[in-house]
């Protein structure tokens, strides 16, 4: 091996080696908790649209169970999101709308995605996306997410992440062009678990 290709190995590996170290870093600053509270700000810009959709509210991250995404502003609506189903129920209370995997196969991976973009869990990531990781300065992390082949390729183009001991800042840029921008805030680890209310609502 010449010197010139001997070097060009050395720096893919040392740079293999930097994004191995990167996100083992990653993955031991956050922390695994069963529950999660915080406030999320969501901004969806549609391809061909010049303003923004923009939406606010509250969620609870709970590891046995899933996701739910109450949005409060511009209208109350709930979404309940488990490994099995979507739920969306009104302002009211009154269910909407349904989905489950024994009629959608496909929205198991969909659901499971989505909780470990929301918790971080990069085993799962790791298993449908190349991942570039870097660490920043007082515990702060990004990661680059790029779909690997196949159905996923088709409908993402990238996912971004970033945060520190919990996910703070999620962006997905989707193939048609639409963007989608999720700041999580205010965020409780819930060391009690789900309260009854919270059990209900996934129940």
């Amino acid at each position: 091996m010449n010197r010139r290709l001997f070097m060009l190995a050395l720096m893919g590996a040392c740079a293999s080696q930097a994004r191995a170290d990167s996100i083992e870093d990653i993955r031991q600053k956050l922390v695994n908790v069963p529950v999660l509270r915080g406030q999320f700000a969501q901004e969806k810009q549609v391809s061909g649209f010049r303003n923004p959709l923009r939406s606010q509210g509250r969620f609870v991250l709970a590891r046995d169970r899933g996701v739910i995404w109450s949005t409060e502003r511009p209208f109350a609506s709930e979404i309940v999101i488990t490994s099995t189903q979507i739920r969306t129920r009104r302002a009211d209370g009154g269910q909407q709308t349904e989905v489950d995997s024994a009629t959608q196969p496909g929205l198991r991976v969909v659901n499971s995605l989505l909780f470990s973009v929301l918790s971080g869990n990069l085993a799962t990531l790791s298993e449908y996306f190349s991942m570039q990781a870097v660490s920043l300065p007082a515990g702060n992390w990004e990661l680059t997410l790029d779909p690997k082949e196949g159905v996923l390729g088709r409908v993402l183009k990238r996912v971004f992440i970033a945060g520190d001991r919990f996910v703070r800042h999620v962006k997905i840029d989707e193939q048609n062009g639409d963007q989608i921008d999720i700041v999580l805030s205010n965020l409780e680890p819930g060391a009690s678990g789900l309260t009854r209310d919270e059990l209900t609502r996934f129940d």
